[in-house]
């Protein structure tokens, strides 16, 4: 995409970064309430309405700034607020409220990857716009997916690893947690999370084209 102008690159995003942490965030909320929390059920959350989930710094602003820069698309939305104490059975339901947000990137990102195939193989006046935009929602789920497993806390890769370890461990685990975005932030300015990420987006795309294929 580096022939087209950052006009037509803000288009191109908008919707697939729009879903991404909409759903991510909802999907959230979904579990939350499945395994008995309804804090962000009753907060309105569990919603696809991207207004509820914004984050003007996380959402709008660092994206923008990657798409400007032509580095890696960084960001978060609002966290989706889980009281964990409330979940029918706590560690078990901690897991699986985190791993909703990725699994619902990882089913974003086969969606646009089939959209991206139909783009191709069914040629229309909609075809270059659709492929663009196909190739950014597959791009930017398989990030926001990996991205949110990473073994930090608050990330949801963190509230697994603390879901699974024995409670006196995850109690010590647990006390990163207020460091953890600078954590994140230091990895990302330094360049190192784009090294920890990138080999791990190429395998998924290379598992992407493989299940495409025997579509």
């Amino acid at each position: 995409m580096d022939d087209i102008s950052l006009l037509q690159k803000i288009i191109i995003y908008s919707m697939p970064v729009l879903l991404a942490i909409t759903v991510h965030e909802a999907a959230h909320a979904y579990a939350a309430k499945r395994f008995g929390d309804a804090t962000a059920y009753m907060l309105g959350r569990m919603t696809l309405n991207p207004l509820k989930h914004i984050d003007p710094v996380g959402t709008i602003l660092l994206p923008l700034l990657g798409l400007i820069s032509g580095g890696m698309l960084f960001g978060w939305a609002k966290p989706v607020p889980v009281n964990f104490g409330a979940l029918k059975n706590p560690r078990v339901g901690m897991r699986w409220v985190a791993l909703a947000g990725p699994l619902a990137n990882l089913a974003m990102a086969i969606i646009w990857g089939v959209l991206l195939k139909l783009s191709i193989i069914v040629p229309s006046v909609f075809s270059e716009p659709l492929s663009l935009m196909s190739r950014a929602g597959v791009g930017l789920n398989f990030s926001l997916m990996l991205l949110n497993m990473l073994p930090i806390l608050p990330l949801d890769g963190g509230r697994v690893v603390e879901s699974l370890l024995p409670p006196g461990t995850a109690w010590k685990f647990s006390r990163i947690e207020p460091y953890g975005l600078w954590i994140v932030l230091a990895l990302a300015f330094s360049g190192i999370l784009s090294a920890i990420l990138q080999p791990l987006i190429t395998l998924c795309y290379m598992l992407l084209n493989l299940l495409l294929r025997l579509i």
